[in-house]
């Protein structure tokens, strides 16, 4: 079923504009010349339903950008986390399930103001793109921006207070759970899972 944006709630709504509109135009281009087709729905849900738990996945909603940059629910959900497919266009894999608290600080984070007080939590479990530990807007590797490799781990966002008790170095052992983005208001506790 296609849906307006006004349709799906807006943090997702951005959340997804910004997350996927770089993978929506490479399959535009793609499918313009000949190349691959767009995935699948199918495939779409696979994706999405990787990032969590099958308890959490089986009833979350599933959200994804069109091929024309439209968005639109694939799978609507009854749990309140919404999960989206891998960005094909990221180096690494990047599916993700988080709840309604996660999708506000999202939506804070994207538009650059501040983050709700409320926590949120993220599942990764299929691992994340790459990204800086220090720049919550840096795109790609830089001097000083302290770029890390994640692979599958957690997320809780919205608790300041709790990120105190946990290491906030530049440069992260990421085995073990750290603080990304210390400093910004953006900063959020990440918990690898193996």
């Amino acid at each position: 079923m296609h849906l307006t944006r006004s349709a799906i709630p807006p943090a997702a709504a951005a959340a997804c504009l910004l997350f996927f509109s770089s993978a929506g135009r490479a399959q535009d281009a793609q499918h313009a010349d000949g190349g691959p087709r767009p995935p699948s729905d199918a495939s779409l849900v696979t994706s999405a339903l990787s990032a969590a738990p099958p308890a959490v996945s089986r009833n979350a909603a599933v959200i994804a950008m069109s091929p024309g940059g439209g968005m639109r629910s694939i799978r609507q959900g009854t749990n309140g986390f919404s999960c989206m497919p891998d960005n094909p266009a990221t180096p690494g894999p990047d599916p993700m399930c988080m709840d309604a608290g996660a999708m506000e600080w999202m939506m804070a984070w994207i538009e650059k103001r501040a983050p709700p007080d409320k926590t949120g939590f993220i599942y990764m479990l299929a691992g994340g793109t790459d990204a800086s530990n220090t720049d919550p807007y840096a795109e790609k590797p830089a001097p000083g921006n302290h770029w890390i490799r994640t692979g599958p781990h957690v997320m809780i966002v919205g608790d300041p207070d709790m990120l105190a008790r946990y290491p906030d170095r530049a440069v992260p052992d990421t085995t073990q759970p750290y603080v990304m983005w210390a400093g910004t208001p953006y900063a959020h506790l990440m918990i690898p899972v193996r």
